[in-house]
């Protein structure tokens, strides 16, 4: 096992095979939140459901946290790999002449995600871990109240416009990544014979429509707020 991980085919594998469950739980992430501009019962109930359950806190958290943190150490060495590679070869190609500023530039717009995740660790992951497993309360209710908590912590964190500036432009970011990952990421597992055209398209369509659809979120509650 650790041969495949210092093979390149190996790395690329891996570094696909992370990218597409951390594209998967962008999905689910995103259905979960917009139901917050239609429903605060639904959001509060999908939230406490998320927040409380065995299965998604004691297995699938440490394996999403586990993925994010691998997707990054993986990207930050296929970058050291490829500057070092592009530098030995550099007579031979024209590097910016074979290939897009996107895709040039991805380790400038992970580095913008991995600070937006630690902004948002801080929003909501470090608070939420705090109440539930420090100070033990796991009825997911404001106090004195019988109302879920969830809408009205998600509403006061966007309050502000600096905050809500940090996600639009991070979500600008992950858009400007995903056009080039959701492609790569298939090419890397061999998947985009034959079709690699419809892929592309699928592959703008979702680089456009998750990051937009947080960032709606965002402004939406920031000019909605109760």
């Amino acid at each position: 096992m650790s041969g495949f991980f210092k093979s390149s085919i190996g790395r690329k594998v891996a570094m696909a095979l992370s990218a597409f469950f951390l594209m998967f739980f962008l999905i689910i992430h995103l259905a979960v939140n917009i139901t917050s501009l239609f429903s605060v019962e639904l959001f509060n109930q999908l939230s406490h459901f998320m927040g409380t359950n065995p299965l998604v806190q004691l297995a699938l958290q440490p394996v999403l946290i586990f993925g994010v943190v691998f997707h990054f150490v993986m990207g930050f060495i296929l970058e050291i790999k490829n500057r070092k590679a592009i530098g030995i070869s550099y007579a031979k190609n024209n590097g910016a002449a074979n290939s897009t500023w996107i895709s040039r530039n991805m380790i400038y717009s992970g580095l913008v995600i991995l600070a937006f995740l630690v902004l948002h660790f801080i929003d909501f992951w470090f608070p939420e871990m705090k109440l539930k497993y420090i100070e033990g309360d796991m009825t997911g209710v404001i106090a004195g109240t019988q109302e879920f908590r969830y809408f009205e912590e998600l509403q006061h964190k966007f309050l502000s416009p600096i905050r809500v500036g940090a996600y639009v432009l991070a979500f600008i970011f992950l858009a400007l990544h995903l056009l080039h990952g959701f492609t790569s990421a298939f090419q890397s597992m061999g998947s985009t014979a034959g079709r690699k055209k419809a892929l592309q398209t699928f592959g703008k369509i979702y680089a456009y429509a998750i990051p937009l659809g947080f960032i709606i979120i965002a402004v939406w509650h920031h000019f909605n707020h109760l």
